[in-house]
């Protein structure tokens, strides 16, 4: 008599045990998980391009060159940003979607 109620209280904390388990994954697995895009970079970087210097119609062949050369570096200066922007995104888009 006594074996046997060493079993059936073996069997009943098994039980509790097991229900105690079923509960907890049932609970986990109901909550819903709300992902959220990363913030984009600071403001600093968002910044717009400036814009190109325009030639005066009465410029000498010096202005035009010194007009011609801050337009380049204007413009591989804004190449490099926009081109970070798009590998920041795209680096993110690709963590957020490969996360299930």
């Amino acid at each position: 008599m006594n074996n046997q109620n060493e079993v059936v209280k073996s069997m009943l904390i098994f039980v509790l045990l097991l229900l105690l388990v079923i509960v907890i994954l049932t609970g986990c697995a109901s909550v819903p998980v709300n992902r959220k895009f990363p913030e984009q970079p600071s403001r600093i970087v968002m910044e717009g391009c400036p814009n190109l210097e325009k030639i005066k119609d009465d410029a000498k062949l010096s202005d035009v060159a010194k007009t011609v050369t801050i337009n380049y570096s204007t413009y591989y200066e804004c190449a490099v940003k926009v081109d970070t922007w798009v590998e920041w995104y795209q680096i993110q888009k690709n963590i957020f979607e490969s996360i299930k």
